[in-house]
């Protein structure tokens, strides 16, 4: 790659690093943006999955992890203002911050990214890794493939699987592969 996008998030991060110094391409510059960060589950975040779904039930539960209008209950504000505390955030307007997020408010967030800054570097010729996140990945996979919120509900990002895509010159996906 060219140029390496991440979130602002460890795993995203520590993903990136690895994948950049295994493929001796530590030269590469890795750009971090927050709009890239996972989807916030609010009240949901740092809770454990099982248990929360054993609370709820597996349908509701489902509707909201991978459906893609629900949110989930949203930060107390003690949490909120514990969250805009944070000091990975301390150059974010605190009220871009969400206190929970539905899978299109996350693409919202990630899209407008992709739009503003990676598509330009793909116009570029550049070729762009980006090291991200699950539902900010969907969100991505929803645009590049052109599929509607009923398909990404049963889609599953295999993680760790880098997927390769190419474009042609108008950014329209001629290819996708998993690399091994």
């Amino acid at each position: 790659p060219d140029i390496c996008f991440t979130s602002w998030l460890q795993r995203s991060i520590h993903t990136a690093q690895l994948l950049l110094s295994v493929m001796h391409w530590e030269q590469i510059d890795a750009i971090r943006s927050w709009k890239l960060n996972e989807r916030h589950y609010g009240a949901w975040q740092k809770q454990n999955k099982d248990k929360v779904k054993a609370e709820l039930g597996e349908k509701k539960f489902m509707a909201v992890r991978r459906g893609y209008d629900t949110p989930p209950p949203p930060l107390s504000e003690d949490d909120f203002v514990l969250l805009q505390k944070d000091p990975k955030y301390h150059s974010l307007d605190p009220y871009l911050l969400p206190h929970s997020e539905s899978l299109k408010e996350t693409a919202k967030r990630t899209l407008s990214y992709f739009y503003e800054v990676i598509v330009p570097q793909l116009d570029k010729g550049r070729t762009v890794l980006v090291s991200a996140h699950g539902n900010s990945l969907r969100a991505l996979l929803m645009e590049i493939e052109h599929l509607s919120t009923n398909e990404i509900i049963n889609v599953n990002i295999p993680t760790g699987q880098p997927i390769l895509y190419h474009f042609d010159e108008t950014l329209r996906m001629v290819k996708k592969a998993y690399l091994e």
